[in-house]
């Protein structure tokens, strides 16, 4: 499906949602493209905490599947208002304070469960960027508990050893890892 038929597509959708917008915009951004929708009530299309937002995503990329006949949904990110890129961008704050722990204490950090896609910004950022070399980054867990650890390379596992799905820290000592909202 080209460009022009993903944004007619998410137009037809959204007004017979009865939400009107203004222009979408449709960017590549890696080996993802995003899909920007610009209108006056961004609210309508967010929702309670993206919901709306990640129903519009979805019911889009399933009429693609379905009508392109593909394995795979497209990699499509709906954003409107900036919503989206916040939250991305919160996600990478998170890790970047969380890696400092990593570094200062040697312990590994486990982040709260989160969506393949926002793992995958954390994963991405992290082996992208040259300051963090000496990171590694692993997801554990199953389904909707599936989480990023946060490690040091060079930390040795006795072999068999699995990760454990949470920081553990010594009885009566606090963690400073406060609440993650994401």
């Amino acid at each position: 499906m080209t460009t022009d038929q993903i944004v007619e597509l998410t137009g037809t959708v959204l007004t017979k949602m009865g939400i009107t917008f203004e222009k979408i915009d449709m960017t590549t951004e890696g080996d993802f493209q995003r899909v920007t929708i610009t209108c006056d009530t961004p609210s309508r299309i967010i929702g309670w905490h993206g919901e709306t937002l990640n129903a519009i995503q979805h019911l889009i990329k399933s009429i693609i599947r379905s009508q392109e006949k593909l394995d795979r949904a497209p990699f499509l990110v709906f954003d409107t208002d900036g919503y989206r890129t916040m939250q991305e961008d919160k996600v990478r704050t998170i890790a970047d304070k969380k890696i400092d722990f990593v570094r200062r204490t040697g312990a590994r950090v486990t982040l709260q469960p989160m969506s393949p896609y926002f793992r995958r910004i954390v994963h991405t950022h992290i082996a992208g960027d040259p300051k963090y070399s000496d990171i590694a980054t692993e997801s554990i867990g199953e389904g909707s508990y599936r989480q990023v650890v946060l490690r040091l390379k060079d930390e040795k596992m006795p072999e068999g050893q699995e990760l454990s799905p949470v920081m553990q820290s010594d009885e009566g000592e606090e963690d400073d890892l406060g609440n993650l909202d994401v």
